[in-house]
């Protein structure tokens, strides 16, 4: 075999730099508070409904790193708030493609403005669709409350609209659930919001919403424990009230009945009378009014 005339040079090749050691931060603030909360919003809510799964991830403004290069140029933005399944529920300070087995957002939502718009609609598309192949892609304006959401096609590559129904909300198939804008009281503010709506059609609640519902499910127990306390007292009363006219009714009818004995005694005391003066009996009994029988004694 023969031997290369000089030496050659092995030079290991470098790992690609660790979650930790990458940026998580740039400092940048989202566009609005109505922005802020609208994220904390559809990230919280997801997070409580499903809060006994342990097999997704929901994160939300976090830095998403997908490739070497673009970790060193740090000129991609992650999105707002994206759904990995099937991975492991915990704390992440970013999203590293290469330290999650591959794993890239099932789901992302972006939420727009007319400043973010341009990107959102055009480089970061591209990348979600292209490069990252995320199966669905949302996005929404909190101030226009305008939703729009896309279907990757996997034959093409491309994004296809998502059909709304007959409430506006839109499909979100690898979540089964829908997104859709719902008036509602959020953080003190009453607007439309993106929720996250159940096959059922109902609302995946906040926190908030559960406290509130919480509080008035409280109220309503208490206010029916209060009702059913006053019409027991209402029926001790009402009891109190028959036994009180039913002792009034006894001591009455005792009272008529000594009156009617000593009016009795009065008349056979005036038939002893009459007879001492020697009228006869039957004339005696005749005149009182009483049995013959009761003038024996």
């Amino acid at each position: 075999m023969m031997q290369p005339a000089y030496p050659v040079a092995c030079y290991p090749v470098a790992p690609p730099p660790r979650g930790e050691d990458l940026p998580y931060s740039d400092g940048v603030p989202m566009e609005s508070e109505l922005h802020v909360s609208q994220m904390n919003l559809l990230a919280d809510s997801l997070n409580l409904a499903w809060i006994d799964r342990t097999d997704f991830y929901v994160g939300r403004d976090m830095f998403l790193y997908f490739s070497e290069l673009q970790s060193r140029k740090n000129d991609f933005r992650g999105p707002d708030v994206f759904v990995v399944l099937n991975t492991v529920k915990k704390v992440r300070r970013s999203w590293v493609v290469w330290e999650e087995d591959g794993r890239t957002p099932d789901v992302v939502i972006e939420l727009t403005s007319p400043s973010t718009e341009h990107v959102d609609r055009g480089d970061k598309m591209h990348i979600y669709a292209t490069v990252l192949r995320v199966p669905e892609y949302y996005l929404y304006d909190p101030f226009e409350e305008r939703l729009d959401g896309y279907r990757l096609d996997p034959s093409s590559g491309q994004y296809r609209p998502i059909a709304a129904d007959e409430h506006g909300w839109l499909r979100c198939e690898k979540l089964g659930l829908w997104l859709g804008v719902v008036p509602g009281l959020q953080l003190g503010v009453q607007a439309g919001w993106l929720r996250w709506i159940g096959s059922d059609g109902h609302v995946l609640p906040s926190a908030e919403e559960l406290a509130r519902s919480e509080t008035t499910r409280a109220h309503a127990e208490a206010r029916r424990a209060q009702a059913e306390a006053d019409r027991a007292q209402a029926e001790a009363d009402r009891a109190q009230a028959e036994a009180d006219r039913a002792q009034a009714e006894a001591t009455r009818a005792d009272a008529e009945g000594q009156r009617a004995d000593a009016a009795h005694e009065q008349l056979r005391e005036a038939a002893r009378r009459l007879l001492q003066t020697g009228m006869a009996r039957e004339q005696v009994a005749a005149l009182i009014g009483i049995d013959l029988s009761e003038l024996d004694g």
